[in-house]
């Protein structure tokens, strides 16, 4: 007999018949482990009938170190946090070996590095003890506001609460010495990059205001190179307020939280010292002022363009503005006081000119330059004073900043606005060697300005020069780069943001390399040792007075003081009180009648005689001459030769 069709079939059974093509149908039974009549099969799990197998739940502890490895990978693979680490770690290396010794050895020179050492000191030290006599300090006994008798460094204050003694104060200047060169690079390419340039332009921009020749030349002058917060504060700002030069205005991007940033980091580059802070305040108050002009014409008398900016970063503004003012106020109160005091101690327009540097200037590098230091000897032998005179930022710089102004990422107004701020602080920054011997430029503020009158050197205008400089190399740095990732792309017919793209943007960094070739000082084989505070200066009693005794071997002298901190006549800065001045004078004679006379008018009991400094010295007299009849008792404790004035 023949089998039956698949229609016969299903006829039969009373089921469809399969399709050619069609795929099998599941067996119910295999689906649900039962059979039709609802009976469990004996190989399958009982428990699926009910549920299905639950899914394996991390711990708490699982969750919580999951959230904290992946928000520290976020972290650390930041943008900001990877300019922060190679910010230090680039200084480190740029300022080395200033980290290879830091509790014996300092940079530069032993003299302005260990009183700066002293003022970070004394500040921490009296903030913690006594806040209220804190420009009393006890260096320059009996003159007060002491501590205003040069640029403060007040804002490393917190830095000077850890540790003391001597050795601590020498610790905590290199690190800080370190970390003003970082902050420098970080703040400046924070400001390019919220700018609007690219991150090897900013790069570019960071390494230039950080490592320019000139600023070797001051590296024993803590107060002139830290200049970080400048830049880093007008990157806050602009942030706030949703300006960038390559996108202008933006409202929706407004930030009251950075404006307030903005303004607190600018009240502390104040607190560093007026020699750059009052500039800089200058600076802060022409940009509120022509931003505020340009805001209200463009918001009134343009009716097509909107261009809202809200109370809250309005508040945030007048908030931050007179906290900086306050600061500010704050620091100005006792530097008048010093001039109600000393008249004398007001910069007098011949000091300017024996400090203006010549145009020359700007072209010629310090001694400490690695690359052109030796190449600029007999160029240096033409200034008046060329520690403060060479000034060059770096022919490199000086280079892109020149391209800067044909090819860029700026618009061409701003790249016209950066080249005619280089040309005017430099026209500044000549004091009176600029236009009409300075009469159309640095004297004008100087006598019309308040605060221009305390400052004497007029070079350390460079910071600003420098600072548009940076800025014009950044734009053009940043083109160049954009231009080569997009040629090299449609060579190669590949996607810019590729790694086809590696190669391009790595030779951008040619720039980069040859702007911190121009940074590199001299190699030197170690940096001076500061000299070790004789024992006996930890347990002696104020007031009192050390000999030998001038302006550079004082600043030794109040770096031992830390100690302590005991009254003492002795103190060295910019500025010398005519009193002071006297009594080294009279002091030459120790002693003698007239010399233990000032001493008690002064109520002075102690005078401290270093034995091996005052050998050859005006004070070698005081090291055993007789006393008999003066009322002192002599003793001697190593190098030390000690005198008591009894009663």
């Amino acid at each position: 007999m023949s089998e039956p069709s698949d229609e016969e079939a299903s006829a039969t059974t009373g089921e469809e018949p399969e399709k050619p093509g069609e795929p099998e149908k599941a067996d119910p039974e295999a689906a649900t482990g039962k059979s039709e009549a609802g009976e469990q099969k004996p190989d399958s799990d009982p428990f699926e009938a009910f549920a299905p197998v639950p899914e394996a739940v991390p711990g708490r502890a699982r969750r919580i170190s999951t959230r904290v490895a992946t928000g520290a990978g976020r972290f650390l693979g930041h943008e900001w946090t990877l300019a922060a680490i190679g910010s230090v770690l680039l200084a480190a290396l740029m300022t080395w070996p200033t980290l290879k010794h830091p509790a014996s050895t300092i940079p530069q020179d032993i003299w302005d590095p260990t009183l700066q050492a002293w003022q970070m000191s004394w500040a921490g030290h009296v903030l913690t003890t006594d806040p209220a006599q804190l420009w009393n300090a006890n260096a320059f006994f009996p003159n007060m506001y002491g501590y205003a008798f040069s640029d403060t460094l007040l804002g490393y204050a917190p830095a000077g609460m850890i540790g003391s003694g001597p050795v601590a104060a020498v610790v905590r200047y290199n690190i800080i010495f370190v970390l003003i060169f970082a902050l420098a690079f970080f703040g400046a390419y924070a400001l390019a990059r919220q700018l609007g340039a690219g991150r090897t332009g900013a790069a570019v921009a960071g390494a230039a205001f950080a490592y320019a020749p000139w600023r070797l030349g001051q590296a024993g002058h803590l107060h002139v190179l830290s200049i970080g917060g400048i830049a880093l504060a007008l990157a806050m700002l602009a942030r706030g307020h949703g300006f960038s030069l390559t996108k202008g205005y933006e409202p929706d991007k407004r930030r009251w939280g950075w404006v307030v940033a903005g303004w607190l980091v600018a009240a502390w580059q104040i607190s560093l010292g007026f020699g750059i802070g009052i500039p800089f305040a200058y600076v802060l108050l022409g940009i509120v002022l022509i931003t505020a002009v340009l805001w209200g014409y463009r918001h009134v008398r343009v009716w097509a363009v909107s261009r809202p900016f809200g109370w809250k970063l309005f508040l945030a503004n007048l908030g931050g503005g007179l906290a900086f003012a306050a600061v500010g106020a704050l620091m100005a109160y006792p530097y008048l006081q010093v001039l109600k005091q000393h008249p004398y101690a007001r910069r007098s327009e011949e000091i300017l000119s024996l400090f203006s540097p010549p145009i020359q200037g700007f072209f010629i590098s310090p001694p400490e330059s690695w690359l052109w230091g030796d190449a600029y000897a007999s160029a240096r032998q033409s200034l008046t004073w060329a520690p403060e005179m060479a000034l060059l930022p770096g022919f490199f710089l000086y280079g892109l900043a020149f391209a800067g102004l044909f090819v860029s990422t700026w618009r061409i107004r701003h790249r016209v606005y950066l080249g005619i701020g280089v040309v005017v602080s430099i026209m500044l920054a000549m004091g009176t060697r600029g236009p009409g011997d300075g009469e159309f430029g640095y004297l004008a503020l100087y006598r019309a300005l308040p605060g221009f009158d305390g400052i004497r050197t007029s070079g350390r205008l460079m910071v600003w020069t420098t600072l548009f400089l940076a800025l014009l190399a950044a734009g053009a740095v940043s083109a160049f780069a954009r231009q080569a990732v997009e040629l090299f792309a449609d060579r190669t017919q590949t996607d810019v943001g590729t790694r086809a793209g590696f190669w391009p943007r790595f030779a951008t960094l040619i720039p980069l390399v040859l702007v911190l070739i121009e940074g590199l000082h001299i190699p030197y084989p170690t940096n001076p040792v500061v000299p070790k505070a004789p024992l006996a200066m930890s347990t002696l009693q104020g007031p009192l007075m050390v000999l030998p005794t001038d302006e550079l071997t004082d600043m030794n002298i109040m770096l031992w003081s830390t100690d302590g901190f005991p009254q003492m006549v002795n103190g060295g800065s910019g500025f010398t009180p005519r009193g002071q001045e006297q009594l080294r004078l009279t002091m030459q004679q120790f002693p003698d009648e007239a010399s233990v006379t000032a001493l008690r008018d002064l109520k002075i009991r102690t005078v401290v005689v270093i034995r091996s400094r005052a050998v050859g010295s005006s004070y070698e007299r005081a090291i055993d001459a007789p006393i008999d009849g003066l009322g002192l008792d002599r003793t001697e404790q190593g190098d030390v030769v000690l005198y008591k004035l009894t009663d």
